[in-house]
């Protein structure tokens, strides 16, 4: 006689509880307001959330969907049942084999982890130029801010700023817009010579180790400098 089938917890890369399966109406209303559902052929929320479900998850984490998913929440928020979909959909990128991520995010955030920003801009050209701008804000001709200087490492300062790589790489004047802010409240502020990076690249491609080093990274700055307040412009 033969034995019969013992069925057990299947093992899955996607936390995906069975009633999802139940919860799903299937109505579309994830689809029909989601802004990446006509980028990816064939690919939708709601068809995601039904291969999810129905214990098909590779085939969401090997296509394309979880990398155009903007992880914007409109489908999360049009759903009537209440399914955790942004949750569900980053878990696919974290399933995902890191040499495997699309595009330049994995090589940044490796970056930022061994070099303390995205971009692998060094300290000393970080400082440097911080320094050459001070001088430009002092001698502006529309805002013009006398005495400005980019403090770095400030202890006691009321506010820690992170920064936007970017930024210093190709964008340096996109700073001064905060910094005149700083100038025109009397703000009492800082920057972190190292480790200043505000983008968390780890977050967006789910690599969830690197995304909590960063964040560890960014309180010990301002436990350092005894820091009251952290700011991400970004």
């Amino acid at each position: 006689m033969q034995e019969p089938i013992k069925l057990g917890k299947r093992d899955r890369k996607i936390a995906v509880s069975p009633e999802m399966a139940d919860l799903c109406l299937t109505c579309g209303m994830c689809a029909s307001g989601c802004p990446a559902s006509n980028l990816v052929t064939g690919w939708d929320p709601r068809k995601a959330i039904r291969y999810l479900a129905l214990g098909l998850e590779q085939d969401v984490v090997d296509s394309k969907w979880p990398w155009v998913c903007t992880l914007c929440a409109r489908c999360q928020y049009a759903c009537p049942m209440g399914i955790q979909l942004i949750k569900t959909f980053r878990s696919c990128r974290t399933a995902r084999e890191r040499d495997l991520v699309p595009g330049p995010i994995h090589k940044g955030t490796i970056m930022n982890f061994e070099r303390g920003n995205n971009l692998g801009i060094p300290r000393d050209d970080f400082l440097f130029l911080l320094a050459d701008m001070g001088p430009e804000m002092e001698e502006d001709e529309e805002w013009p801010c006398p005495g400005f200087y980019v403090p770095v490492d400030k202890e006691g300062a009321n506010i820690i700023v992170t920064v936007n790589s970017k930024e210093p790489f190709a964008e340096p004047d996109d700073m001064k817009f905060w910094w005149r802010i700083f100038y025109a409240a009397k703000e009492d502020w800082t920057v972190s010579s190292t480790n200043w990076e505000g983008v968390n690249w780890g977050l967006f491609s789910g690599d969830d180790e690197n995304w909590k080093i960063q964040v560890e990274r960014v309180l010990e700055n301002a436990r350092r400098l005894k820091v009251k307040t952290i700011l991400y412009p970004e």
